[in-house]
């Protein structure tokens, strides 16, 4: 099944609408459905209606209970793993104003404990300098003053030692030149000097680093439980523990490959100076 972002939405809905039909084809009433699946008739009905989203493993129990043929059990499957993914397009973040999503990325920083960032394209706002930031939302409609206080001010998080965070960047995140180049120099030393913190771990991914495959999207891992994926025209937030886990295996990946410590630190120092010569 091929699905557009506008489609995810409905999705509960198309789901709980596609379970209630294989219950009735099976010739089931909700009562003696839910009591072949152990769940209450009450949670039953909520997730037929829409009213409640299932876990992956309630949807498997009906399917099994249902006794769905192997093309029913993949279409369900592949429409509740859909019930997991949320999408939301930068046009409708605008709209409810940019300092909302600024509150909404600090109420997930504040949530977790362990954060893993990849970064193959540019420097993220937890690690950006003011003038950085600044040119980050040059973009953006609007008087951004409230938007890039709220950025600014989520960096505290950062020194909060009960998290850990770890932040891939590929060179070319680090390089790109979003400002001029004594800008770029501050802000590449800003890198060296977040990277002493405890809890905070930088690695760098240069050009000339083997790598199994090409950095394709920025995304961003809270705990084992939330990934968001940015694109062009908005955000993708995954909740199915399969999605996360393939991020979670991607960066893996290339954090093996990254450099840390000193070695990261004087690649930032090279680039630092280059930007100042």
């Amino acid at each position: 099944m091929t699905f557009q972002p506008e489609q995810l939405a409905g999705s509960r809905a198309d789901l709980g609408a596609l379970l209630r039909d294989l219950r009735k084809r099976a010739g089931l009433s909700q009562v003696r459905l839910a009591q072949r699946c152990t769940m209450s008739q009450t949670k039953l009905s909520n997730v037929e209606t829409g009213r409640a989203g299932p876990t992956l493993v309630d949807v498997e129990l009906i399917l099994r209970a249902l006794e769905a043929t192997p093309a029913e059990t993949a279409e369900v499957m592949s429409l509740a793993r859909l019930t997991r993914t949320e999408w939301q397009n930068k046009r409708t973040s605008r709209r409810r104003g940019l300092e909302k999503r600024q509150a909404e990325l600090a109420g997930l920083e504040s949530e977790a404990t362990v954060l893993r960032y990849f970064l193959p394209a540019m420097v993220t706002g937890l690690l950006a300098t003011p003038e950085y930031a600044s040119a980050g939302l040059s973009g953006s409609p609007g008087d951004k003053s409230v938007t890039l206080a709220r950025k600014l001010e989520r960096q505290a998080v950062l020194y909060d030692t009960t998290k850990s965070f770890t932040f891939l960047l590929t060179e070319q995140a680090v390089r790109w030149p979003l400002l001029h180049r004594a800008g770029m120099a501050v802000q590449v030393d800003r890198l060296i000097s977040l990277s002493h913190l405890p809890n905070v771990r930088i690695g760098l991914l240069p050009t000339d680093s083997a790598t199994c495959r090409g950095p394709m999207n920025t995304f961003t891992v809270y705990d084992h439980r939330l990934t968001t994926v940015e694109t062009f025209t908005g955000r993708i937030v995954f909740q199915d523990a399969r999605d996360i886990a393939e991020h979670l295996g991607v960066f893996g990946t290339y954090e093996h490959l990254a450099l840390f410590g000193d070695a990261e630190r004087n690649l930032l120092t090279h680039w630092a100076t280059h930007f100042r010569s």
